[in-house]
Parts: C-alpha cells; sequence; structure tokens
C-alpha cells in the first residue's frame, strides 16, 4: 500500500497532494490522487514519570529517536494506523522519517493558544482572541509554522487548536464542569466568536501558503457550532473531539445540516479501568472502540448515511500517566486510577452522582517501566488487536456495502481481543514486580 524509502532521501522526495472531494455520493478525502480513509491515532511519547511538558523525545539523539520510533511505529503499522496526530514540537525531519519509513502520516496540530500565550513578556493562562497584540502573534506563528512544514512529505492536514472551545470557560489541561446555559451563550459570543474569525484568518493564510494541504479546526464536541458555521467558512473539515460514550449519535447529521463540511473525529475513545470494580477493564474498552469506529466508517461517503466522514483518530496510544493533576505536576510516576469526570455515556462502569472517567488509562497500550535511553516498550491491550481488524478492512472497495460493513464489524472477535490483552496485561505485572524486588 505504501512506498518506503530510505532516510535519506529527503532532497528527492516531494510533498503530498491533499484535497477534499465532493460528489453524489458524498465528500471524500483524496491523497496523491487516491481515497484515503484516516485511520488515525493520537500519539506521543512520554515516558513514565515525566509529562508531555518535559520529556523531550525530539530532543534525544538521532539513534535513540529511531529507535524510540521503530517501537511506537512497528506497532502503529502493525494496527494499520495511516495517521498520527501530533502536535508542532515534532521535527519536519521526523515527519517526513515516519513516512518513509512506516508509510504514517502526520496531522500537525498547533494549539492556537489553548493552553496560554505569552505576548509582550506577559502570560496569560486564558487567551484573550479579541486582544490585536495576542491575534497578530498568533497568525504570525501560523504564517511561520506553514512556511516550515508546507513541503514536508508525510504531512496531511494541518489542525488548529485542541478543544478551545471548552478553553473559554476554564484554564489549563483538566477538564471541568460548563456552566449554566445562559452563561455559556454569552461567552460563547464575547470569547468565541473572535476566537473562530481568528481561526477563519489562520486557515486564509495556511491556504494561501499551503495550496497542499487542507486545515481544520478541533472543537470540543458540538458547542457554538452556529457560530463556526458563520465565522469558519475557510476551514477545509470540522475536527471534533467526541467522547459519547457507545455511539455518536446525530453528531454526523448535525455537522451536515449545520456546517456541510467533511467531520473527522480528531480524538474519541474509552479508558480501560472501570470505575466500580477498580480495576483494569480492557473488555469495556475494545467494546465501545468498535461501536465507535463502526459508525464513523457507516458515515463515509458511498454507504447511504450522512456520508461526511473522512476517518477518525482513536485517543490515545499508550498510557498519560502524567494527566492526574498536571497542572501542580504530581504524581507523574504514579498510575492513578481517580475518576475525574462523569459521563453517562459509559454506563458500563457509571455509578450515578460519581466521576466514571480515568484519564490516565485511555491507552490502547500499556506502558513498561522506563530504560536507560528514557524509552519504554509498549503491552498492547483488547482494543489493539479490535482496531488492527477494523482498520484491515478497506471500505473504498466497490465490494463493500452497509449489509458487508455490518456483518464485517459483527464478526470481530471481542473475546479473543481481549484474551491477547490479558496476556499482556500479566507480562507487564510480572515485568513491574520484579523491577520492584
Amino acid at each position: 500500500m505504501f512506498l518506503v524509502f530510505s532516510s535519506n532521501s529527503f532532497l528527492f522526495s516531494q510533498s503530498n497532494k491533499v484535497d477534499i472531494k465532493r460528489t453524489k455520493r458524498g465528500i471524500t478525502l483524496e491523497v496523491d490522487g487516491s481515497n484515503f480513509i484516516i485511520n488515525g491515532m493520537n500519539w506521543d511519547v512520554v515516558p513514565i514519570g515525566t509529562s508531555v511538558v518535559d520529556s523531550n523525545f525530539w530532543g534525544k539523539s538521532n539513534e535513540v529517536i529511531k529507535i524510540g520510533l521503530h517501537r511506537e511505529m512497528s506497532l502503529l503499522k502493525e494496527m494499520n494506523v495511516n495517521v498520527i496526530r501530533h502536535y508542532i514540537d515534532i521535527p519536519a525531519k521526523w515527519i517526513q522519517y515516519i513516512y518513509e519509513n512506516y508509510g504514517i502520516y502526520t496531522l500537525l496540530n498547533h494549539s492556537f493558544g489553548r493552553y496560554g500565550l505569552i505576548v509582550n513578556g506577559v502570560w496569560d493562562p486564558k487567551t484573550d482572541y479579541s486582544n490585536p497584540d495576542i491575534q497578530k502573534a498568533l497568525l504570525s506563528e501560523i504564517k511561520q509554522l506553514t512556511n516550515e512544514y508546507k513541503n514536508t512529505p508525510g504531512l496531511l492536514m494541518y489542525l488548529l487548536g485542541n478543544e478551545n472551545n471548552y478553553g473559554l470557560f476554564w484554564s489549563g489541561a483538566d477538564t471541568e464542569d460548563f456552566p449554566e446555559e445562559e452563561k455559556k451563550q454569552i461567552v460563547g459570543e464575547k470569547r468565541g466568536r473572535p476566537m473562530y474569525k481568528l481561526m477563519n484568518d489562520a486557515a486564509k493564510i495556511i491556504k494561501e501558503i499551503d495550496p497542499n494541504h487542507p486545515v481544520a479546526i478541533c472543537n470540543g464536541d458540538l458547542l457554538f457550532i452556529d457560530i463556526i458555521a458563520q465565522e469558519c467558512n475557510e476551514i477545509d473539515v470540522f475536527g471534533v473531539n467526541s467522547y459519547r460514550g457507545v455511539s455518536f449519535t446525530d453528531l454526523f447529521k448535525t455537522v451536515k445540516e449545520k456546517l456541510d463540511k467533511p467531520i473527522l473525529i480528531t480524538e474519541f475513545g474509552a479508558d480501560a479501568f472501570n470505575a466500580i470494580e477498580n480495576k483494569e477493564d480492557q473488555k469495556s474498552q475494545a467494546y465501545y472502540l468498535l461501536s465507535n469506529w463502526k459508525e464513523i466508517y457507516e458515515n463515509l461517503a458511498s454507504f447511504g448515511k450522512n456520508e461526511n466522514s473522512i476517518g477518525g483518530m482513536t485517543f490515545q496510544f499508550s498510557d498519560g500517566w502524567w494527566k492526574y493533576d498536571f497542572d501542580n505536576r504530581k504524581n507523574a510516576n504514579i498510575h492513578d486510577t481517580i475518576a475525574t469526570w462523569s459521563n453517562g455515556g459509559y454506563p458500563i462502569d457509571l455509578t450515578l452522582g460519581e466521576n466514571n472517567m480515568n484519564e490516565e488509562w485511555f491507552g490502547i497500550c500499556a506502558k513498561g517501566p522506563t530504560d536507560e535511553n528514557g524509552l519504554y516498550k509498549l503491552y498492547p491491550r483488547a482494543a489493539f488487536y479490535v482496531l488492527k481488524k477494523i482498520h484491515q478492512l478497506n471500505p473504498t472497495k466497490k465490494s463493500i456495502d452497509r449489509k458487508s460493513l455490518t456483518n464485517y464489524f459483527n464478526n470481530i472477535d471481542l473475546l479473543g481481543s481481549v484474551k491477547k490483552g490479558k496476556l499482556n496485561e500479566e507480562a507487564l505485572r510480572r515485568i513491574n514486580m520484579n523491577s520492584k524486588e
């Protein structure tokens, strides 16, 4: 499916031509003229004991980076993942390296002030998108970014933000409860509208500099979608982080009716920890993902539903031990089992009035101990084997229709995948026990 080149071919490679196409059978994504379904993964390298702030993977030697990439990308390739989502600290040369050696593209994510911004030497944890100085700074960053990455082989798309609409209500990375509806709408008009206008301006700049790669935003579910429809005409793809449980319900339909743009689920998934039983639960994680991906495929072009899906990005490849109490930078060496928010879409471990979402357990793989290179081995969970089977299917084949798609998903062996995942769980348990002795 993919051509693999040696890593010394940088000067002879060309960037890819990525297009959004509209036909009578729906909206599709094309890469170099061929239909492309995003079987994606949110990915990073953060060893136990570090966080996304201090892991510094890209600061290691080339030799260590290649070792780390081989451990990660080999498994992703085995799972038939074809796109990773990564933030802009990834150097262009490694985007190309990953593409040429593993056939995996990169969705390049600029946070767009989501976690605060320094402007004129002053730090503000809540970015004010109506501030002319902040507007100038962000657009300058976008211009510089596009010029730096535009000719990079393996670059698939630019992504602006990460649930920035949620960041209008609270600072930091932790999920919190929303205020009442009236206050939400006030915030949307006062703070959200200038943000979306600025994202639209950023998209214009990117497309002027680089017409070969689409631009997406990353929204927190459908909050403020009416403002987006008014302010974000230049955006090519509506990216959305959505945690609705076993079904995305009306997500594809609403985006079709209100935006008429292709939809990419930039984050979705389930944690692998049962808040009721207080133990790892690989089966439920795999169950939710199986259902989610079935809906993503069903809403692709030519399947007779909303026909506006171009794929998804499972969250996430490996556990984030650093996520609980991230703002205080504590417990990065502890796999916390404290559920931090409640979601009724995940009823398997839901107790009324209590939290059931465990932020540190969303990994498709568990992490092993950190070695002398500051790296680690991964231990796939049941979800790994389910996703591997899902992504083996090529839904663009003419022989695949809704009925055969449904049959394919119904025949995926969930229990067999759980058995494989439990063997890896036991192997990691023994390794951790031996390391403590």
